[in-house]
């Protein structure tokens, strides 16, 4: 398969790294997903990534806690999610910088712009971890903002579903599945695939968002190589 796009940002949440166990990291779930970016990164796609953390912590549901504090573990969250990915990728011979918004010099680089981009065009996957840096603000919104300063040509949105419905299909068997969308569909629908803020920015900046199953072998390929699959948000 040829790759449509010269450079992607794929959006990981961090419950799919969980697997079946809904908590955590599991370990073949990750390697699995290290084999599938393989097959895009062998086909020459400069990848990055951003990867939250809901696996392991979830700020907007946690009672009795200030906003910004549970939303500063969160961030802290996706830094382990992001490490883990390095380690499976790595193993793969996949050569990967982790740059957080939050310094954490020991573990991982400081995000700068500059920088990451330079990665990109040295061959390296640069994950993306810590969210914005700042609360209130979700991975999805980091997701559009990274893809937006590095130039992405497409943000990959690798969920459990396979593609965006007009209602959850879990817990509504007449939901319709949408093939194509608008910015603006998702917004005016309020279809629950992304926050309005992160919509709001790809669709400021013109950032095509390509929603698809994660768990289906093959789909991160077919989504870089411009196949029908999932929901795309043009």
């Amino acid at each position: 398969m040829k790759p449509k796009y010269k450079r992607v940002l794929l959006k990981i949440s961090g419950e799919s790294l969980a697997g079946d166990s809904k908590f955590g990291i599991d370990t073949p779930t990750v390697k699995k997903i290290a084999g599938e970016m393989k097959q895009v990164y062998d086909s020459g796609v400069e990848i990055a990534i951003v990867v939250g953390g809901g696996n392991f912590w979830r700020g907007r549901t946690s009672s009795n806690m200030d906003r910004a504090t549970a939303d500063y573990i969160g961030m802290l969250a996706t830094c382990m999610n992001a490490l883990a990915l390095q380690e499976a990728f790595e193993e793969l011979m996949i050569p990967t910088r982790v740059q957080t918004a939050i310094e954490m010099r020991e573990v991982a680089e400081p995000y700068i712009r500059r920088k990451a981009i330079h990665h990109l065009e040295g061959g390296k996957v640069v994950i993306f971890g810590a969210g914005t840096g700042n609360p209130f603000f979700s991975t999805d919104t980091a997701a559009a903002l990274r893809a937006a300063e590095i130039d992405a040509d497409v943000i990959l949105l690798a969920k459990k579903i396979d593609g965006v419905y007009s209602a959850d299909p879990e817990l509504d068997p007449s939901a319709v599945k949408y093939d194509e969308l608008s910015h603006w569909d998702v917004l005016e629908k309020d279809l629950k695939v992304m926050d309005s803020t992160a919509a709001s920015l790809c669709r400021d900046n013109s950032i095509d968002i390509q929603v698809f199953a994660i768990a289906e072998e093959g789909n991160v390929m077919k989504a870089v190589s411009g196949e029908k699959i999932g929901t795309i948000i043009t």
